[in-house]
């Protein structure tokens, strides 16, 4: 499933609902899965920690919809030259730094 798969199916199954939220009630909704994410990693099993990285994908892409951002594009723009710390495609910024 490509991203625009990916919000092309979420704003199909979740637009109205996501809609009515709007972007600050959708954020919190990620931030939880996001919480749920890191929770699973420490000690959930493979499949627990799929699903949450499944439901961390799934608000991302809503958050998008709502905010009427195309993740393809976005990116694309950032990452598809390369590293945007460096502008190399393997990152050769230094460790102590965030690309």
């Amino acid at each position: 499933m490509t991203l625009k798969e990916l919000q092309s199916l979420i704003a199909e199954m979740y637009s109205s609902k996501d809609e009515a939220r709007g972007i600050d009630g959708t954020f919190m909704w990620l931030m939880e899965e996001v919480c749920e994410l890191a929770a699973a990693l420490r000690e959930g099993t493979r499949a627990e920690i799929e699903s949450e990285f499944a439901d961390v994908m799934a608000w991302l892409a809503t958050i998008a919809n709502v905010a009427e951002i195309d993740l393809t594009k976005a990116m694309n723009d950032k990452y598809g030259n390369g590293c945007p710390g460096c502008g190399q495609m393997v990152c050769a910024c230094d460790l102590s730094t965030k690309p």
